[in-house]
């Protein structure tokens, strides 16, 4: 059966009702028209983009071991494309321009055919330019072939989005003239210093300030952009999106995380949530009272309300400034009760990379702390001034460094008389092994090295190389999860149960085997340029990774920045790689926690060139984007999977981005 949806019909309806909801499509072939139209999600109009005239798109349903046939016509003014986000295809059907492709051209059909060879849930967005955050964007249901082991009496596609008042581009382009412009309602002011200090008192509350004032930032700095209004299937909170239930029924709910630059925390107040598939993988149920999702993750769920009343999907975005909203009823046309949003979180500095309760330089526990790998050639830099450190030093008489391996050889006349420490009883402090060959630095003065810390604005953070291992997680845990010192560690409402990574076992065993070999990734950015780069490079200049066909490479990304990452590969698994060696689950999107080292496997089974990025959209599309090319064995005789070759707009003529293409 063929599913053809007319694009002027749609667009006609499209008008009347706002952002229409996901329909359900027939699995085997498709006809989907990329289109533009006006909504008014937030009260006045605005272009919207579209897939066969909504936003977001019409639900594909498809069956595990059927030929996918989808025909994608474009009716825009401008290229585009789509992309298939989570499905192992082969990659010249993956759908990003440069890539695979050059794109779908105005006026033009591009027919995509592809084995359906996986079950669960997904979804599909353009990976052309901004235009995902403009509205393009869509769920996919993948049926098993066999009986489906997770079991419910009826379902629903919860696609979560965030929508701006600006248009993409001139988000991107204001965020390049400065990086704090959407951020001016995350300040502190003297009535939060005097909650503060209520709280945790004066002294520690000032060290605070002053901390935080040497990086010119504050700890409510959590989001990129703010001004979103949240959606779930296209509905903001004041028109709340509704499914069905009758009580005693078990629904199993397709969280799907859409947004382009935003993280929620999900609940539904009244119910528990029972996760039982992670990026379309079954994982063995988990009850749970609240769960958080990056950008491009999925997570099935399964409730089951009791009750004959209306019940509340609730998600936060990290930063608080608002809330997304849906309801299960037992009657169309009821609403659940909306809880109080939870106050901001705050940064600690374990999110800054400054966890100085763990450090030990040479273990790696401190990601983006070791100056010792900054790129500064620290020899001979006389002048030392530490005047901004602002550390209380007292009574540190006798402190022994001699773990920390630092040679200080030669720093006689180093001053420390403006560091803004007390650093009375430091008698008989022993510098003289702390790890930092420090030869010949009398008097060194702190501001040759390079740190303007205005608004982190000018910081390099992809220059800040780091410790190659990160520590060993602790017993039953993964490193992706948050360490208990940061400020966003995931924590449910009323003391409930929140999802962590560690949590997520492979419902069907995926042996945590040896790697082949290792590979290590830094995440860095200039916050004052606004740009984000992988290993010190952005995308435009960085050289392919290249991978062979059959590895099992194990793979550490280093966060040397103050913000999420949620890092995507695409046409491969990650494996979460756990502590304890028990099965980690197969994952196509991670979290990495500002300042902190994640470990995964890469199951390098797939030939082709395949992007591997953040899926912030304005991390990506400013740089934060690598290259993975996959080539058969020397041994099989098969050539090399070719060098990518440039089409005109794409992911190698990065001068497009403001933007180029993004994912």
């Amino acid at each position: 059966m063929r599913f053809s949806f007319s694009g002027t019909a749609a667009v006609l309806a499209l008008s009347c009702v706002g952002w229409a909801l996901p329909t359900i499509a027939s699995a085997g072939q498709y006809s989907i028209v990329i289109g533009e139209t006006e909504t008014s999600v937030t009260g006045a109009p605005q272009k919207t983009m579209t897939l066969n005239g909504q936003s977001p798109g019409p639900t594909l349903r498809l069956k595990e071991g059927e030929m996918a046939e989808i025909a994608v016509t474009n009716t825009l003014k401008e290229d585009s494309s789509i992309h298939w986000h989570g499905l192992i295809l082969p990659y010249q059907q993956d759908g990003v321009p440069g890539f695979s492709f050059q794109g779908i051209k105005p006026g033009e059909t591009v027919t995509y055919r592809f084995p359906v060879v996986q079950s669960g849930t997904y979804w599909y967005h353009s990976h052309s330019g901004l235009q995902e955050q403009a509205g393009m964007l869509a769920p996919i249901v993948i049926e098993p072939k066999d009986p489906d082991p997770i079991k419910a009496d009826r379902e629903a596609v919860v696609m979560l989005s965030d929508f701006h008042p600006d248009a993409p581009n001139d988000i991107l382009a204001n965020l390049k003239k400065d990086s704090g412009y959407y951020n001016t309602a995350a300040r502190r002011t003297a009535g939060t210093l005097i909650d503060d200090a209520g709280k945790n008192g004066l002294a520690a509350t000032v060290q605070d300030r002053l901390e935080w004032g040497a990086m010119r930032m504050a700890p409510s700095d959590i989001s990129d952009i703010s001004g979103y209004t949240f959606l779930i299937n296209g509905q903001p909170p004041g028109q709340p999106w509704r499914s069905l239930f009758k009580p005693g029924e078990t629904v199993r709910l397709r969280f799907i995380n859409g947004a382009a630059m935003t993280y929620f925390d999900v609940r539904i107040p009244g119910l528990k949530l029972t996760v039982v598939a992670a990026d379309g993988n079954p994982v063995k149920p988990v009850a749970v009272d609240e769960f958080r999702m990056a950008v491009g993750e999925t997570y099935d769920v399964l409730v089951t309300p009791t009750e004959d009343q209306p019940y509340t999907i609730f998600a936060e975005p990290l930063d608080r400034s608002g809330y997304a909203r849906g309801t299960l009823t037992p009657r169309d046309g009821e609403d659940g009760p909306v809880p109080p949003v939870r106050p901001r979180p705050l940064l600690t500095m374990t999110d800054m990379g400054m966890d100085h309760g763990s450090m030990d330089h040479g273990s790696g526990e401190m990601p983006g702390m070791d100056h010792s790998a900054m790129g500064h050639d620290m020899k001979d830099m006389a002048g030392m001034d530490h005047s901004a450190m602002g550390h209380d030093m007292k009574d540190m008489a006798g402190m022994d460094h001699s773990a920390m391996g630092h040679d200080m050889k030669g720093m006689a006349g180093m001053d420390h008389s403006a560091m803004g420490h007390d650093m009375k009883g430091m008698a008989g402090m022993d510098h003289s092994a702390m790890g930092h060959d420090m030869k010949d630095m009398a008097g060194m003065d702190h501001s040759a090295m390079g740190h303007d810390m205005k608004d982190m604005a000018g910081m390099d953070h992809s220059a800040m190389q780091q410790p190659s291992s990160p520590p060993p997680a602790a017993p039953g845990t993964v490193s992706a999860d948050f360490k208990a010192s940061s400020g966003l560690v995931p924590s449910a409402a009323n003391g409930g149960r929140m999802l962590q990574y560690a949590d997520l076992l492979p419902l069907t065993p995926r042996p945590q085997t040896a790697p082949d070999r290792a590979m290590t990734f830094r995440l860095g950015g200039n916050m004052e340029r606004y740009f984000w780069t992988i290993d010190g490079e952005k995308f435009s200049t960085a050289a392919p990774i290249r991978m062979t066909q059959g590895e099992r490479i194990r793979v550490t990304l280093v966060n040397e920045t103050m913000m999420n990452h949620p890092i995507h590969l695409h046409g491969m698994w990650f494996q979460v790689v756990r502590s304890d060696g028990q099965d980690g689950p197969l994952k196509h999107v991670l979290n990495v926690p500002p300042g902190q080292s994640v470990t995964l496997d890469i199951l390098a089974d797939a030939l082709g060139q395949w992007p591997f990025h953040c899926h912030f959209m304005y991390h990506m599309a400013t740089g934060m984007m690598r290259r993975v090319i996959v080539d058969p064995p020397a041994s099989s005789g098969q050539p090399a999977t070719p060098d990518p070759v440039a089409f005109p707009g794409d992911h190698n003529s990065h001068s497009q981005h403001s933007g180029g293409s993004h994912g």
